[in-house]
């Protein structure tokens, strides 16, 4: 097999099984308005990395995806339960504030670190290109194992979602889904940076939005129209020696453009 043929099957196959999964999860954050959410989780995944440099843990190993999940189970365990019943302060603006703080202190770990602007830089755009087929089995069976306890729960999760049903325990469904949301950061931030992987969760979900409410037919076009827009975004880099983070996100945003004319457009059927 060619270098270029290897390239291209290692990277479509991790963005087919990466796109499943966070377009749906995508779909949850849009519907329920709390869009900072996962800039929260992805920033806490860097955070932890960050952190597990400054302790001595190299970067993109066992241990500093450990550090990271850690973060980001502190993370979700706030977003759970930081919901202000206040109209006066909607949940969002609690969101964007945990999100700024993180930031902020991502930021000051990383001053101290040597080399550390080049650390921030790396969990901003990621390292897309080091992924490999033993991070491509990982992941896809992570979040196979993720897809079914969503799947099993798809009732506690939507009828929060939807909001047409009182979900006993709110709180601890909201822990569980904001858990599997970080799962997938850890996973997938070290690779693709965060600027990526917000992308990937908020780009398609937000395009099938526009257009449907079920939840089947939103997954899968919402799966397509991401994957193709990021085999265009990695062959533009590929071909043209585009930065390959950029690329992708380039390519989802102008599918997002065209999918915002279309919409305004087309009239919505009532």
């Amino acid at each position: 097999m060619s270098e270029a043929l290897s390239f291209f099957c290692i990277q479509i196959s991790f963005l087919a099984i990466v796109l499943i999964l966070h377009t749906y999860i995508g779909l949850h954050v849009i519907r329920r308005s709390i869009i900072f959410s996962d800039l929260v989780l992805d920033q806490l995944a860097a955070f932890g990395a960050l952190a597990g440099i400054g302790l001595g843990i190299s970067y993109g190993t066992g241990l500093s995806y450990l550090v990271s999940l850690v973060a980001v189970l502190f993370g979700s365990l706030l977003l759970a339960i930081l919901n202000p019943r206040n109209r006066l302060i909607p949940r969002e603006a609690i969101i964007g504030i945990i999100y700024a703080l993180t930031l902020v202190v991502s930021l000051l770990v990383a001053d101290k670190l040597p080399g550390g602007a080049a650390y921030v830089s790396k969990t901003l755009a990621g390292c897309m290109l080091w992924v490999r087929w033993p991070i491509v089995v990982i992941t896809a069976v992570t979040y196979i194992a993720l897809l079914m306890i969503h799947y099993k729960f798809r009732h506690k999760f939507i009828g929060i979602t939807e909001g047409r049903q009182i979900v006993k325990n709110e709180k601890l469904w909201d822990f569980l889904f904001f858990t599997t949301q970080g799962i997938i950061t850890v996973l997938v931030v070290p690779i693709a940076g965060v600027l990526l992987a917000y992308a990937f969760l908020m780009i398609p979900a937000a395009i099938v939005a526009m257009f449907t409410r079920k939840w089947v037919n939103a997954v899968i076009v919402g799966w397509g129209i991401g994957l193709f827009a990021c085999v265009i975004g990695l062959c533009a880099s590929y071909f043209c020696d585009f930065p390959y983070g950029p690329s992708l996100v380039l390519s989802l945003g102008l599918f997002f453009i065209c999918a915002v004319v279309i919409r305004s457009l087309v009239p919505q059927k009532t």
